[in-house]
């Protein structure tokens, strides 16, 4: 006769014996997690130490509502982060369903408390059946696209090939024990459920839906078949899931712990703001980083989380143009150092073998610039952020790169041309190694005198930047701007010779003495200027006055000059004579877009100006990169098997019908301008900076730089 309070047994057919036996594993195989817990915990303790516990309240919150939401791992991966999203909501679930009856059976008990019991009772029991069948779905749709749709992202082949001679074959069997193991813990538990219930068919049985559907096909096995099969059933899964619990430490599981960590203590300004070097570095160690200890404990965070996902290395542009930085290999490649140094265990890791570059007998004083990551591979990095946008757990790529970077900078492993770029601008303050009185000579042949902000006040003052005052390309867009500017009324000067470079691409290079430098003749020479706001031409220059210098003392409102033109042709102060009415598509700014998320003035000014866009593939926040950040633009790039820059060119021919690829950046317009010569593309598609497309709207006529050139 069924029970008529609705209710189950938690150890149905379990001898006391037997269940002491079951405790006594799982508290073995708590201790076990707990053990690989402390060590994960001891290892960074070893890192420097760093204040990440500011807002800890908003940081949980917001870590929180991205993890629930699932919102960084659906971004751009349709099956992949739907996947995701059913196994994640299934196994909080499951796991919340599992603590509920621990403390029922284990605590409630024995002060006469019953909670499993009644319609609370039922309610739980369905709402665990449908969010089982969620998280089989999930692994189901996991491990289709793993074995069926085969995704770039999940290539493990590294950039950097080690002559061949590693393994990571046992990234592939954790990634298939994590998914199989959960895959079998969920099938066993829906199958022990359905044995359970066949053995008595009790009608209340029924809010558990698919324990019911398994009870009605087993039904006609024997009633002691049935105990027996459930019996060994529940062992089986049981240990399954204390095997799960062991396991998780020492495999990828552990980013159920680390990727919510990381996502609490990320820097949401990581990437656009740089930090200083660490304080104690001084004359007896690297301004960067050389040992794994120079790491902090939350970059020692960042390289468990990483899930091996891939998002960064198909992201990435350098991995695109053939180089041998792949966000991910760097990324891997420290945790499997930082592992092996610091005495952390991880069962299946990469391997390295005879012959290989991979140092062989890695304590924690090995050189990780040059030893474990290789100096051309961090010279490759163009700092676009690609890595850091694409990943979902909040890893900090950018930081770490750079700071190795400052350490090879150090050591004086500095490539030849990058080297001569430093010295010119340190001794001019631009990297065209021309004199600084030569900053304004691109004002000439304005019909009008362009003010010096030192001498009167403006409202607007226009930090130019080096390619825009000194590259006879860009002077050209330069002069072009200022007449845009001069004929919508804005009051606007400039620093003439006071100007140094904003030192953004320094910084990022690793070269912070000089950016220290740069930064603060131009903090000076912005102090004795008066104006009520920053307007510059260049993405790069944007960043670093707006991010960096107001940890210099320097807050200024920063704009860049799309989001003033956009204000212009609202406000009705500059009226298009001519629509242009042909077809465009135009290349997003890494420094504008990912890193300042100024998407829709540029689109604003192309709507004003009757212009049709077709957008790439990869646009907005999303870009690619046209390889001249980082410090590439002054690099040698032979190592570079296919631009990133004519690789852009092509994706726009792709588009098909578009003739017009429009720049807002003076780097890109160099490199893009190049890019067409180079693929002999001249007749197809010409390079636009937006300025020239605004004159020729404004005026009626074309008004090319090369009409313009003075």
């Amino acid at each position: 006769m069924p029970p008529q309070n609705p209710t189950r047994e938690v150890f149905l057919h379990l001898a006391p014996w037997a269940q002491a036996v079951f405790y006594v594993v799982g508290g073995l195989a708590s201790l076990v997690f707990v053990y690989g817990f402390w060590r994960r915990i001891a290892k960074y303790r070893r890192g420097r130490r760093e204040d990440r516990f500011d807002r800890l309240g908003r940081r949980i919150a917001r870590a929180c509502l991205t993890i629930l939401s699932n919102s960084t791992v659906r971004k751009g991966e349709r099956l992949g982060g739907t996947a995701h999203t059913l196994i994640l909501w299934g196994f909080v679930v499951l796991f919340i369903g599992t603590v509920i009856v621990a403390i029922d059976h284990d605590v409630l008990r024995f002060f006469g408390l019953k909670l499993l019991q009644g319609g609370f009772y039922l309610g739980f029991s369905a709402v665990l059946d449908v969010f089982g069948v969620l998280l089989v779905l999930g692994l189901v749709a996991m491990i289709a696209r793993r074995a069926l749709v085969r995704p770039a992202a999940l290539d493990y082949a590294r950039a950097d090939e080690q002559g061949g001679r590693y393994d990571r074959s046992a990234y592939a069997t954790d990634d298939a024990i994590f998914l199989w193991l959960l895959f079998f813990i969920a099938v066993s538990g829906f199958l022990v459920e359905g044995l359970r219930i066949a053995q008595t068919m009790p009608e209340f049985e029924r809010w558990s839906p698919v324990g019911w559907a398994l009870a009605g096909v087993l039904g006609g096995l024997s009633e002691g078949a049935l105990h027996d099969a459930h019996l060994w059933t529940w062992w089986i899964h049981g240990i399954a899931v204390l095997s799960f619990v062991a396991y998780v430490p020492f495999s990828k599981m552990m980013h159920i712990v680390t990727d919510a960590a990381n996502l609490v203590f990320v820097d949401e300004r990581a990437g656009r703001r740089l930090p200083a070097p660490p304080k104690d570095a001084g004359s007896s160690r690297s301004a960067g980083y050389a040992r794994i200890t120079d790491f902090t404990w939350k970059e020692l965070l960042d390289l468990d989380a990483c899930t091996k996902c891939g998002r960064c290395h198909v992201a990435c542009p350098a991995n695109a143009a053939g180089t041998t930085l792949s966000p991910r290999d760097l990324i891997l490649d420290l945790r499997t150092f930082a592992n092996r140094a610091l005495g952390t265990p991880e069962w299946l890791e990469q391997r390295f073998l005879e012959g290989s570059a991979w140092p062989a007998n890695g304590g924690p004083d090995v050189d990780v610039a040059t030893r474990v990551v290789r100096p051309e591979t961090l010279w490759s990095c163009t700092s676009c952020m690609a890595c850091m946008q694409a990943c979902p757990v909040g890893i900090e790529h950018l930081t770490s790169i750079v700071q190795m970077r400052r350490h090879l900078v150090d050591q004086g492993s500095v490539d030849d041309n990058l080297q001569s770029a430093l010295t010119s601008l340190a001794d001019y303050g631009n990297s065209f190694g021309q004199s600084p009185k030569k900053r304004g000579r691109w004002t000439k042949g304005l019909s009008f005198e362009v003010k010096d902000a030192r001498k009167e006040p403006v409202e607007y003052l226009w930090f130019v930047g080096d390619f825009a005052s000194y590259d006879p390309r860009i002077q050209a867009l330069s002069r072009q701007v200022a007449e845009v500017f001069e004929r919508a009324g804005v009051d606007f000067g400039i620093l003439y010779d006071a100007e140094r470079n904003a030192g953004n691409d320094v910084r990022r290079v690793g070269e912070e003495g000089l950016f220290e430098m740069l930064s603060e003749e131009n903090v000076e020479a912005l102090g004795a200027a008066r104006f009520k706001a920053i307007v510059t031409t260049d993405p790069h220059t944007l960043n670093t006055l707006r991010n960096e210098y107001p940890d210099l003392g320097a807050q200024y409102a920063v704009h860049h000059y799309t989001g003033l033109l956009a204000e212009l042709l609202a406000d009705g102060r500059l009226r298009v004579a001519k629509p242009l009415g042909r077809a465009v598509t135009y290349h997003d700014p890494c420094y504008l877009a990912r890193y300042n998320g100024e998407v829709d003035a540029p689109r604003e000014v192309m709507r004003a100006l009757g212009l049709d866009l077709c957008e790439m593939p990869r646009c907005g926040a999303n870009t690619f990169c046209c390889g001249a950040g980082g410090g590439r633009i002054w690099m040698d790039t032979s190592n570079e098997t296919r631009r990133t820059s004519e690789q852009r060119i092509e994706e726009a021919l792709a588009l098909g019908g578009v003739r017009t690829f429009v720049t807002a950046c003076p780097k890109d317009y160099t490199m893009y301008c190049d890019a067409v010569k180079t693929l002999g593309k001249e007749g197809e598609i010409e390079v636009k900076d937006l300025i020239e497309l605004v004159a020729e709207a404004l005026d009626g006529a074309d008004a090319s730089p090369a009409s313009r050139a003075q």
